[in-house]
């Protein structure tokens, strides 16, 4: 073969090999770039104030109002929903639940409270003023938590999924999955909006999930170890859940099952 030939042969298979390494080089650093993507921020809390709470109330569902908290409690026999004075932690009106049903989440929707329970599968929906019982209404599977936009209703089930309602009928219209990236973030439990965020307690942790209600992606991680002294929380169930948002004055609050009191806190950035 010409020598010519046998060079143009040379240069064409250096051509091709190169171009298949550094397709092999775009390939690993696109997987390496998706194994080490940036992470959801995470925040670490100051306390603004302290607040007196109720250490019997089991809490399932918290959510704020005019200076007052809407809190729905649980376990069986011990269940209820109770407009709760802020400032001094006194339960200045309540209604209980019949004792076959255990009390779970809560949310205010205009003039109404709606609350759900554990497994009974049923939903109550009162009038805000008098909690006077308007109607009832059913769902599938466990209830959790509730937490609103004001347009949409959104309700946990313990699961990474989060079923979306309709707020007129309290139909389920969609659900999505909570995600950090790749991972499905499972055992979601009570929520709030928080400027056009939904927060979640994940179930006995100290960590609340920042959630994008569009597509379930986690956007931001709160970490609460360390809010409430060791000391007080002497039961097993004892755990972080509860938060109600303050839109007005921008005001967060959380609290736990059976804590002695609620926290107003700001978040800060971990470095």
């Amino acid at each position: 073969m010409p020598s010519g030939t046998m060079r143009r042969i040379a240069i064409a298979f250096l051509f091709v090999a190169s171009a298949q390494l550094l397709l092999v080089q775009s390939l690993s650093g696109q997987s390496s770039a998706r194994k080490h993507a940036a992470r959801p921020p995470e925040y670490t809390f100051k306390i603004v104030r302290t607040f007196p709470h109720d250490s019997n109330a089991f809490t399932q569902g918290l959510a704020y109002r005019d200076g007052f908290l809407y809190e729905g409690t649980g376990l069986q026999g011990r269940s209820s929903l109770r407009k709760v004075r802020l400032e001094t932690g006194e339960v200045i009106q309540r209604v209980d639940l019949a004792p076959e049903f255990f009390g779970e989440g809560i949310t205010l929707l205009k003039n109404e409270v709606v609350q759900l329970t554990w497994q009974s599968q049923t939903g109550f929906v009162y009038d805000l003023n008098d909690f006077h019982l308007l109607r009832q209404f059913s769902y599938p599977r466990e209830g959790w938590g509730l937490a609103t936009d004001g347009h949409e209703v959104f309700m946990s089930d313990g699961t990474a999924e989060i079923r979306v309602l309709d707020p007129g009928t309290l139909a389920e219209k969609r659900r999505f999955t909570v995600h950090d990236g790749n991972t499905v973030v499972k055992e979601l439990n009570e929520l709030e909006f928080v400027e056009g965020e939904l927060f979640a307690n994940v179930w006995q942790t100290d960590r609340i999930a920042r959630i994008s209600p569009r597509n379930g992606e986690v956007v931001g991680w709160i970490n609460l170890k360390g809010l409430l002294s060791p000391v007080y929380r002497l039961q097993s169930g004892a755990v972080l859940n509860g938060i109600a948002y303050d839109s007005e004055r921008k005001r967060l609050f959380v609290t736990g099952k059976l804590w002695p009191n609620i926290f107003e806190i700001q978040l800060v950035p971990k470095p």
